[in-house]
């Protein structure tokens, strides 16, 4: 049996994926030591053991992108110093009137965009040009 020796930090999970024998190459997993209760990796081809460094065995990432359109508030039909237009319709009921502003988009490579907000209040679409 060998036992290999790491060292450790305490900011997150120093390697979570797939650990691999270095004595035969095949797959370390999981195990617990149950009389020392530690978290420990072995070969199940050869008696390589090594401990585990952290807790952490598997990290599932979850990533998605946040509609910017949701963000807007509909409120901002009543606000007074905002710009209105009648030069771009609503693609949803084909109002004339819509509330428009400009902003950063969250997107890196795009830049500034307009942003509109229909006006009529059962309606309330936003959209981008």
């Amino acid at each position: 049996m060998t036992i290999t020796h790491q060292n450790s930090t305490t900011e997150g999970p120093q390697f979570v994926g797939i650990k691999f024998c270095p004595e035969c190459n095949n797959m370390l997993y999981p195990k617990e030591d149950k009389q020392n209760k530690k978290l420990m990796y072995q070969c199940q081809n050869c008696e390589h053991v090594e401990p585990a460094y952290d807790n952490c065995i598997y990290v599932n990432k979850i990533t998605h992108e946040i509609d910017e359109l949701q963000t807007i508030v509909g409120d901002v039909i009543t606000d007074p110093t905002l710009p209105r237009t009648q030069d771009h319709p609503c693609p949803r009921c084909s109002q004339c009137l819509a509330v428009f502003f400009q902003a950063q988009s969250s997107v890196a490579d795009q830049g500034m965009r307009l942003y509109y907000v229909c006006c009529n209040q059962q309606c309330n679409h936003k959209w981008t040009e």
